[in-house]
């Protein structure tokens, strides 16, 4: 039996909040200054790409939250400038994404999320502001990405969306971020 929409929703939060740990833990293995240190990419380093996704997810998932933050969201372009305070705010964001999508049901991906612009108030339904959100996550990741090659820290691999095949491989980055196999696909 297929999966429901709604659990397709689910499985991606998951899913973002597990290549966001794999990709900031990698990063971790570099000093202040590699992470900070100017590469090529739409944003100048690891550093202000990161905090980039940070600043852009706290901005949609306190809309998705009916939340009126807004532009303030990004009013500090760098607030965590270290990996390991980016890494503890990415990952509270990430679970609040994914507390979010698990208390989806299918009407309320229909509903009209309202987004504070400032000078405007843009209106999205739910399911699509999700898939934009994740696009951008799967974006701007893919870019750190190919900066963390340029280091002597060995990329993560982000290209999965969790094969039943390979549960085992992921088994003890699922158990630091305190889930299991049916976290994210229940049972």
């Amino acid at each position: 039996m297929p999966a429901s929409l709604v659990q397709t929703f689910r499985a991606s939060a998951h899913n973002n909040a597990w290549a966001n740990h794999r990709l900031l833990t990698a990063c971790a293995g570099l000093s202040q200054a590699e992470f900070a240190a100017a590469r090529t990419g739409f944003f100048p380093s690891l550093q202000a790409t990161l905090n980039h996704i940070h600043v852009i997810d706290l901005f949609y998932v306190d809309a998705l939250e009916g939340g009126w933050l807004g532009p303030k969201a990004w009013a500090n372009e760098v607030p965590y400038p270290s990996v390991a305070e980016l890494k503890r705010a990415q990952r509270a964001i990430d679970q609040r994404l994914i507390v979010h999508c698990d208390a989806l049901t299918p009407e309320r991906l229909d509903d009209v999320v309202k987004v504070n612009r400032d000078s405007s108030v843009q209106t999205e339904r739910r399911d699509r502001l999700l898939m934009h959100l994740f696009q951008h996550q799967i974006h701007h990741r893919g870019q750190a990405h190919a900066m963390l090659s340029e280091t002597a820290v060995k990329p993560p691999q982000l290209d999965e969306f969790f094969s039943a095949g390979e549960a085992p491989l992921r088994a003890a980055e699922f158990a630091e971020l305190g889930w299991s196999e049916a976290t994210v696909w229940g049972g």
